[in-house]
C-alpha cells in the first residue's frame, strides 16, 4: 500500500483518486472546491479544502509523507508551475504533474516534475487507435513505437499451436498473454494450441498489430 496526494479533483484527479482507492493505498486530495472533495469523502483516506498556491497549504500537508503527489491542475498552467515548484521545495520525493501540451511538459521538468501526463491527449490517441484499428480491444501505450495490444485471436489459427505460426517471425509481434473467457494464460509456451474466443495480448509496434488485426 502506498500514499498519494492529489492536487485537482477534476475529471482526471477524480478518476485517479478512484483508481488508487480500488487498489487499496491511502489517497489524501486536496481541491478550492469543497463540493468536489465531497462527491469523494466516503472514499478518500482524508481530504482538504484549499489553494495549494499557497506554500501555508503545502507546507499543512506534511508533503514529504506521500510517496507520490500529482498535480491535477493542467486547466491552469501558472497554477501547475507554482504547486510543482513548491512540492519539491518541500521534499516531494516523486512529483507527477498533467500538462496539455510539449512546451508545457518541458517546463515543468525543468522546474522539477519527475514525470509528466497528458490526460487528455493520452486518452484521446489510445480511444483513436481502438477505433481506427479494427479488432483492438484493449491497448497500453510502452513508447512512442510500441504498445501491448488485447486483440481477438485471427480465425485461421484456431487448432494451432503458436510454433505452428510462428508468431514472433510471421508477424513480428511477442504473445505476451491468452486470454479466454476469466483463464488467463500468461506468457504461453510455443506447444499452447488456440481454442474458440481465444483473445492474445501483444507487444509489437502498431504497423505490425494492424496488419494481424486485418487476419480477422
Amino acid at each position: 500500500m502506498k500514499s498519494f496526494l492529489i492536487i485537482g479533483v477534476g475529471r482526471f484527479g477524480k478518476h485517479l483518486a478512484k483508481k488508487l482507492i480500488d487498489f487499496g493505498n491511502d489517497v489524501v486530495a486536496v481541491d478550492k472546491d469543497a463540493e468536489k472533495l465531497e462527491r469523494l469523502n466516503n472514499l478518500l483516506t482524508d481530504s482538504f479544502v484549499g489553494d495549494c498556491t499557497n506554500e501555508g497549504v503545502l507546507r499543512a500537508l506534511g508533503i514529504n509523507n506521500y510517496d507520490v503527489c500529482f498535480v491535477c491542475t493542467a486547466e491552469d498552467f501558472q497554477a501547475s508551475l507554482e504547486i510543482t515548484s513548491m512540492l519539491k521545495e518541500l521534499g516531494a520525493k516523486f512529483v507527477v504533474s498533467t500538462a496539455k501540451r510539449d512546451r508545457q511538459a518541458d517546463l515543468l521538468k525543468k522546474i522539477g516534475a519527475d514525470d509528466v501526463i497528458y490526460a487528455e491527449r493520452q486518452i484521446a490517441e489510445k480511444t483513436g487507435i481502438r477505433y481506427n484499428a479494427k479488432n483492438i480491444v484493449d491497448l497500453i501505450q510502452i513508447t512512442d513505437e510500441y504498445a501491448i495490444y488485447e486483440i481477438p485471436a485471427p480465425s485461421s489459427w484456431l487448432n494451432k499451436t503458436i510454433i505452428d505460426i510462428d508468431v514472433r517471425k510471421n508477424y513480428k509481434v511477442n504473445i505476451i498473454a491468452i486470454k479466454n473467457g476469466e483463464t488467463l494464460t500468461a506468457a504461453p509456451g510455443a506447444d499452447y494450441r488456440f481454442k474458440d474466443n481465444d483473445y492474445i495480448m501483444v507487444i509489437g509496434k502498431q504497423e505490425h498489430v494492424f496488419r494481424l488485426t486485418e487476419k480477422n
